[in-house]
């Protein structure tokens, strides 16, 4: 589809809420519940994120869930509040089996879903290098796990996703792409008809296994997919951690979109604990007027990614 002069010039702010890396005991402000995960979805939007990737957690110890009916107490809610672009997310935990990651999306039938590009190590292990008084003894367990095992996404899994969710349900997708070589598995698809408009590439950085958070290789994704998809994407970021404000802001300096959350740190500040994710929200947005850069509405992101509508989702 065609972009809009008014599309090109506003900065899409994506907001992923609760994810399943960070764990309780990281931080007493990580939303567990479907009303804390509610309320905290709403709050972001209300601030200025026009797109809200959402996972689950089981409410009692906050384990990453991909249970549907713990998507349902909380996504239509979220709906009736907001006019936010859902995306749900299609990876889960790297722990989980492709069938249960996809459980939500597919009872949902959401406006966007994420897509992780390849199999990778996904490591998590080396937040258990920080003491802690563990809260929950599964907390320990699953970032040990990620030492053995594989986050698989494999060719096979991708086109199931595709043809499912992006064929059988209207969803399109945030591509998610940790390495450059994620960049060429995407372009396959497109070259074979399994995808096709304008892409929404989410560039992802500091993840061990993952290409790392430095602004050469922010530099050098964008150099590879403006090779391969010309004028025919558009480009996020997000970063992990500490890396998150810089590698954004300079996403953004570049023409590119943003993500904050507190999937994707913890923190809102050096040393100091985010109280919400509406407080990330407003600080890119305070980085991004200081570039005089505009935020997207809903309307406007539905209209640059050609999304089906909230009128059109099953929740």
């Amino acid at each position: 589809m065609t972009k809009t002069k008014t599309s090109r010039r506003k900065v899409i702010i994506t907001c992923a809420v609760t994810g399943s890396v960070h764990t309780p005991t990281m931080s007493p402000h990580l939303p567990i519940t479907p009303d804390q995960i509610a309320a905290e979805a709403i709050a972001a939007a209300e601030a200025g994120a026009s797109i809200l990737h959402l996972h689950a957690r089981n409410p009692v110890d906050g384990r990453p869930s991909a249970d549907p009916s713990l998507f349902m107490q909380f996504l239509p809610r979220i709906k009736q509040s907001t006019d936010a672009v859902v995306n749900i997310s299609t990876g889960g935990s790297s722990l989980m089996a492709l069938e249960d990651r996809l459980a939500a999306s597919l009872r949902a039938e959401p406006e966007m879903c994420s897509l992780n590009m390849g199999s990778m190590n996904f490591a998590l292990f080396p937040a258990l290098d920080k003491p802690a008084e563990w809260k929950h003894a599964w907390e320990p367990e699953l970032l040990e796990a990620t030492r053995s095992s594989i986050f698989k996404n494999t060719f096979a899994d991708m086109e199931f996703i595709l043809t499912r969710l992006g064929q059988g349900c209207g969803t399109r997708f945030e591509f998610e792409c940790y390495d450059v070589g994620h960049l060429y598995s995407l372009a396959h698809f497109r070259d074979r008809g399994l995808v096709s408009g304008h892409l929404f590439i989410q560039f992802v950085f500091g993840i061990l296994g993952g290409i790392g958070a430095d602004p050469e290789n922010l530099t050098h994704m964008k150099r590879i997919a403006d090779k391969l998809f010309g004028d025919d994407y558009s480009f996020s970021v997000l970063a992990a951690g500490r890396h998150q404000m810089p590698m954004i802001t300079m996403a953004a300096a570049m023409g590119g979109n943003v993500r904050v959350g507190l999937e994707d740190s913890l923190y809102n500040g050096r040393g100091q604990l985010a109280t919400s994710n509406a407080e990330q929200v407003h600080r890119i947005r305070t980085v991004l007027d200081a570039l005089s850069l505009e935020v997207a509405t809903p309307k406007e992101a539905r209209e640059l990614l050609g999304l089906k509508g909230g009128d059109q989702v099953a929740f």
